[in-house]
This record gives C-alpha cells, sequence and structure tokens, in this order.
C-alpha cells in the first residue's frame, strides 16, 4: 500500500507543479516579475517557514543540531533549481508551456541516476546500483521518456511553425527574445532543474532526524526539510522579479491589480504543495523512491504542461501531424510510467 500511495502521490506532485503555471495564461495587467514575486514569496518562503515556526519549538535550535554540512550540500541543489525556476516561468512566456515543459524534462536524466551513483541520506542510502536489474530497468524507462519528450518536442515546434510560419514567436508579457533563445534557456533549466528533488534527497533524513527527536510530526519535519532545503532556489527566485521590479519602476501594479494579485498566490500554494507531495511520495516508494518518485513526477509534470497548453489554447488553430505527434507522445510518456514503476517493485 505504501507504493501505491507513493506512485499517487508523486504523480499528484508532477501534475501540480505542471499545471501550477495556469494563472498566467489569464493575467492581462501583470508582467512576469509581478506574478513571480508574489508566487514564489507566498509559496516557497511564508507558507514553509510559517508552518515551521507554528509547528516546532525552536526551531533554529533544532537546525543548529543538523550542521551546516547536509543543508548547504541541499542548497546547493536548491541554487541550481532556483535559477531553473526562474528560466522556466520566462520560457512559458516566450516559447509555449508545452514545448517548455517537453524540454525541462531534460532535467529527469541527472535526478534519476545521481542517486544511485552519490547515494542519498537515510533511507535513499541504500538506493540500487545502477546496473542492478531495477536500474537497468529504470535506465530503459528514461530512453522511452526521452523519446516521448522527443516526439513532445517535435510537436511543439510543428505548433510554433503552424500558429506563426517559422519558428518565431512574438514575446509577450514584458519579456523580450527570440523563440530559439527562449529554447536554449529551457535547455539550460531542464539540465538544472533536477536540484529540485536531489535538495531533499541529499538534505532530508538529518533534519528529519532532528525533528523527530523533538517530537515533531512527519508531515511537519517534511515541511521543515523543504524549508530549509530550498532556501537558496527560493531566495533566487524571490530576488530576481524584485529586481525586474526596481529596474522597471514597476511595484506599485502589484497593488492596482488584486484579482490577477491573487491568481498569483495560488501559483505558490499549488507549488508547495506539489513539493509536499513530492518528497513524502519518494520516502514511501522505498530506498529506490529519490530515483523513481522524481522520474515519475517529472513524466506527469510534463503531462500538466501538455494539459495547460491545450486548455489555454496554445494548440487552437493546430491540426494534422503536430497534434498528432503530442498525442503519440502522451502516450508514449505512460509506457514509461508502467516500466518507471517496475523498476520500483524490482528494488
Amino acid at each position: 500500500m505504501s507504493t501505491f500511495l507513493g506512485i499517487f502521490l508523486v504523480i499528484l506532485a508532477g501534475l501540480g507543479t505542471g499545471t501550477a503555471m495556469w494563472p498566467m495564461k489569464r493575467m492581462k495587467r501583470l508582467q512576469f516579475e509581478h506574478y513571480w514575486f508574489i508566487a514564489m514569496l507566498l509559496g516557497l518562503l511564508i507558507l514553509p517557514w510559517a508552518t515551521v515556526f507554528l509547528r516546532v519549538s525552536n526551531p533554529f535550535e533544532v537546525y543548529a543540531q543538523v550542521g551546516w554540512g547536509p543543508i548547504l550540500k541541499a542548497n546547493f541543489f536548491a541554487l541550481l533549481w532556483g535559477v531553473a525556476n526562474v528560466l522556466y516561468g520566462i520560457c512559458v512566456v516566450r516559447i509555449g508551456a508545452a514545448l517548455t515543459g517537453a524540454i525541462m524534462s531534460l532535467g529527469i536524466v541527472a535526478g534519476a541516476i545521481l542517486p544511485m551513483v552519490m547515494k542519498g541520506t537515510g533511507l535513499f542510502a541504500n538506493a540500487p546500483d545502477v546496473m542492478s536489474r531495477s536500474g537497468l530497468v529504470l535506465i530503459a524507462g528514461l530512453a522511452v521518456i526521452l523519446t516521448g519528450v522527443t516526439i513532445s518536442s517535435l510537436a511543439g515546434f510543428g505548433r510554433a511553425k503552424a500558429l506563426t510560419g517559422s519558428t518565431t514567436v512574438t514575446p509577450s508579457q514584458g519579456l523580450q527574445g527570440s523563440f530559439a533563445t527562449g529554447l536554449v534557456m529551457a535547455v539550460v533549466a531542464g539540465i538544472t532543474s533536477a536540484g529540485s528533488a536531489l535538495c531533499f534527497v541529499y538534505g532530508q533524513a538529518p533534519i528529519k532526524e532532528a525533528m523527530a527527536a523533538h517530537g515533531v510530526d512527519t508531515i511537519t519535519a517534511d515541511m521543515a526539510v523543504w524549508a530549509a532545503a530550498l532556501m537558496s532556489g527560493t531566495m533566487v527566485n524571490i530576488l530576481f522579479p524584485a529586481w525586474l521590479m526596481t529596474k522597471k519602476r514597476n511595484w506599485g501594479e502589484l497593488l492596482k491589480n488584486p484579482g490577477e494579485t491573487l491568481l498569483a498566490t495560488v501559483i505558490g500554494i499549488q507549488l508547495i504543495a506539489a513539493f509536499a507531495f513530492l518528497g513524502r511520495g519518494m520516502l514511501l516508494l522505498g530506498v529506490f523512491g529519490a530515483s523513481v518518485g522524481f522520474a515519475i513526477q517529472q513524466i506527469l509534470q510534463i503531462m500538466g504542461n501538455q494539459a495547460v497548453g491545450f486548455f489555454s489554447g496554445e494548440w487552437k488553430n493546430v491540426h494534422g501531424k503536430p497534434r498528432q505527434l503530442m498525442y503519440i507522445a502522451l502516450v508514449v510518456l505512460a509506457v514509461a510510467v508502467l516500466i518507471i514503476a517496475y523498476s520500483n517493485v524490482l528494488a
């Protein structure tokens, strides 16, 4: 039952992160820097730390018992993810949610294989090796994922060409740049995006053990991991849009559009909920949960991105081969979920 629950939670995590950007499609006045600042401030800083301070007595005393080592290691990966997350938000505007989500999946390979090579903390320290039976099945699943991503990317290129007659799209919402620039950003973001899960994998056990020693419940302990481990990435995601607003002198727009400001808070709430589901799901999946959980979460994130693309009208006037390729990609990715889930059973 823990395996099924773990898979269910990482699926929810993937859908949560994959569809978190849907409010962006409904914003007409707020620019990228406005809604990104609000979402990250609320979702990644205020909510997790509020949970820690409300539920843990003397939280900094508990963190002090953990030591700097695990927290710094976790924050190194979080910093990589922080850069990826900012680039993701920019790329959704430049090249669309569907194609951005597909390319972002490049981080799946790093996020799934690294815990098999450099073991994580706690439960994940006993993860199977790359050349084990379960490891080889996982690698086969990753190959299927990359196949699905490639097909999805081809569909994205076809969509851009069908809508504009070329692979160049018109930038919007205050961000300037070509389709090719957005594509490069998406590739960089994809490679570094694995840091979102790796900061948990390499930081969770020491923090959770210290929290448990102080009588903190499991759910709160999970949130305490995310609060501390994501800090460097969180600050990147807050300071970058804050710098943009200062540069453009448009902080006042935050108060002029309360409806869209509220939509921005939804992004933040959905993101932190997805992180919470991911961490708990990986732990429930057992020793192979770091690799398997992250891979499945990323697959569902891709599917969630495609859903946002479809329902927001990105594919409204696109028919024929591009749309057919996207459907094929979704089927291939669904097969990848089954293969990777089977690798966890073997482990």
